[in-house]
């Protein structure tokens, strides 16, 4: 079957018109396309030039005139409200087809853009859908970002609708979302003519007469609309992320890619069918959300759990084994922080051995690197593939992995396994030459990339050329660094400014992170390089102990420095270590090594708008204060 791999993708890279218009063949198209793979006058690809369809249409019309009207759709848990909430296809359809109406009804068309300012409540997926429905460009900023982020993404988009819920809701806290609009509308919101706030009961907002509608109010009368068309090359959606100049990056989503991408994707990198139960433990705010909660599993007439809640202290560590049993789900999706968090509050995994998970296939892990302890730990427990992937925001869906439906290679806890088809990976050296397997460089993809694929930034074309294509001709640079191993697995170990150099070595502390990992008292860790007068830069570790951990701090720091130089050798120079109570990481689970990274060398750094709590870069510095480490006098 690897020989078939093999050839299967070496066929996508030699004939993607043939590849990818079979692939084409799994949607709903209302014109077919005049051509598979072809190039606008500026140079950009265009998947499916010619062709019209509509998303909303493929992921929920067709499957309830194709028999599926009354098997779920969504399945809504949330723990923090106590609610569980059902939506068969039927049902969701309804709710979509009303709230477009709604949508309609204040004036949204195809093209324009609306707002979407919600946590994760079936509502949220309605209005995307609803979007989508009727041709409109949805763009979701994640629940929660404070007023001024909130404002720079109106400023870009120039929403005509903003549709908010009342309210977040945190294990701890309820999070008022109606003051943040109302600042964020009172600085950037000129083009905002309507705000559409679903009220929660946990926490009612004010409305403003004339601009504010109540949902409820709003859907209980409207009259259901139909699916509009669009060009396969028009924008679904909108997502922002973080730019390094402080202007975030508006990632545009072509329609038609990424259907078949989709499709594609969940069918033979997920191996999920209709009728299964999916589960991506994300939020709509990020890419995950987007494609694997809102959009895949409802293209390919699967059922999406939407979870409200954390992988632990809802109640406990045994919360998402809980959602698995509940619901059956089939196949999860998580970031590898879940799966250390609870490996941290349950090592032994007496939880997770309390509940029937029978029904669980498999378990994909994406995000971020996950350290081989993190995956043998759990691969031990559940005794099922455990599958770490690779993929970013700008491209949508997995771009190296172990594709399920395909074939299942034998698992190397570490990699993300090999290329799936239509992605082209190599990795070049500073100059833009291939490197040896085993060494170290940047990861890049050669053009064109697949269906699905961001080629623009929302009104920044050119950026994105200058963001993405500028570093090596004729390739996508990831600015993630890597190898391949020589079996052909890819290793992702860090971001390529990740990389340190240590006298002259290029060191990935990615690497260094998982020889940390290894040690048996760690329950997660970062290292980042701290500037040196002789060396240039120096590994330094954040190391987060399990709970049960005892013994002197100082002991435990200097066996693992030990573990650490025996393991890696001298080379590395390795000889700084803290405790820290816990690392600063964003909303989505990823480390905030680079933010880390400017304290530790005195350079002033803004306080990243993703951050889900400031208060650990607080405990960080205080720490390497007391330990008189680094150059300690930045300021936010």
């Amino acid at each position: 079957m690897s020989d078939e791999f093999a050839e299967l993708h070496r066929r996508s890279l030699a004939d993607p018109d043939g590849f990818w218009g079979e692939a084409a063949e799994a949607v709903d198209w209302t014109r077919r396309w005049d051509s598979v793979l072809s190039y606008d006058t500026e140079g950009t690809p265009q998947w499916f030039a010619g062709a019209e369809t509509n998303t909303c249409w493929n992921a929920l019309d067709r499957h309830v005139e194709n028999g599926r009207a009354d098997q779920l759709a969504l399945i809504y848990d949330s723990p923090v409200t106590g609610t569980v909430r059902r939506l068969t296809y039927a049902e969701l359809t309804d709710q979509v087809a009303r709230f477009a109406g709604v949508l309609a009804g204040f004036g949204l068309a195809r093209g324009d853009r609306a707002l979407i300012y919600m946590p994760l409540v079936p509502e949220a997926i309605v209005a995307m859908l609803a979007c989508a429905r009727i041709g409109a460009i949805h763009s979701v900023v994640f629940g929660g970002f404070a007023a001024r982020e909130l404002a720079s993404r109106i400023r870009d988009a120039q929403p005509k609708i903003l549709v908010a819920a009342s309210c977040g809701i945190e294990p701890t806290r309820i999070v008022p979302y109606k003051p943040v609009i109302d600042a964020a509308l009172e600085s950037d919101g000129a083009s905002v003519e309507t705000c559409i706030v679903l009220q929660r009961a946990e926490l009612e907002a004010e409305l403003t007469k004339g601009r504010d509608h109540d949902w409820h109010e709003c859907i209980a009368g409207a009259e259901k609309v139909g699916c509009v068309p669009v060009a396969a090359t028009d924008p679904l959606y909108i997502l922002y992320t973080s730019g390094t100049t402080g202007q975030p990056k508006g990632i545009v989503r072509p329609s038609g890619g990424h259907l078949v991408a989709m499709a594609w994707s969940m069918r033979y990198f997920y191996n999920v069918r209709p009728g299964e139960t999916f589960w991506a433990a994300s939020d709509i705010g990020w890419v995950v959300g987007h494609s694997y909660i809102a959009y895949g599993p409802l293209i390919v007439g699967a059922t999406a759990v939407l979870y409200e809640g954390k992988p632990v202290g809802t109640p406990d560590a045994g919360a998402f084994w809980r959602v698995v049993q509940d619901h059956k789900v089939a196949t999860m999706f998580t970031a590898p922080t879940a799966i250390r968090a609870i490996k941290r509050e349950d090592p032994d995994g007496t939880m997770l051995k309390s509940y029937n998970l029978s029904s669980l296939r498999a378990l994909f892990l994406a995000g971020e690197r996950c350290d081989p302890p993190t995956s043998e730990w759990v691969e031990s427990l559940l005794e099922i593939p455990i599958v770490d992937h690779w993929w970013q925001t700008e491209t949508g869906w997995p771009i190296s992995g172990n594709a399920l439906g395909l074939h299942q290679f034998p698992t190397k806890h570490g990699a993300v396994a090999k290329p799936i088809p239509g992605w082209d990976v190599r990795i070049l050296d500073a100059e833009g030459k291939p490197v040896k397997d085993g060494e170290i460089g940047a990861i890049v993809c050669k053009l064109p990339m697949p269906p699905g694929v961001a080629t623009i930034l929302w009104n920044a074309p050119q950026r994105y050329k200058e963001a993405y294509l500028s570093q090596f001709d004729g390739y996508y640079s990831t600015e993630d660094a890597g190898y391949f191993d020589d079996d052909g697995y890819l290793h992702v170990m860090t971001r390529t400014d990740d990389v340190i150099n240590v006298a002259g070595h290029r060191l990935s502390t990615g690497a260094i992170e998982e020889i940390i990992a290894s040690y048996p008292d760690v329950a997660e860790c970062a290292v980042v390089g701290l500037d040196d007068e002789i060396k240039g830069q120096v590994p330094l570790g954040l190391i987060v102990l399990k709970s049960d951990v005892e013994g002197e701090p100082h002991e435990i720091v200097a066996a693992i420095i030990a573990h650490v130089r025996e393991s890696m050798g001298a080379v590395v120079a390795f000889k700084t270590a803290v405790i820290v109570p816990r690392l600063p990481k964003t909303r989505s689970g990823k480390i905030l090594r680079g933010t880390v990274t400017k304290i530790v060398n005195g350079v002033p750094y803004v306080l990243p708008a993703t951050i889900e709590d400031p208060a650990a870069l607080d405990e960080i510095n205080k720490v390497l204060t007391d330990s008189k480490i680094g150059a300690l006098e930045a300021k936010r």
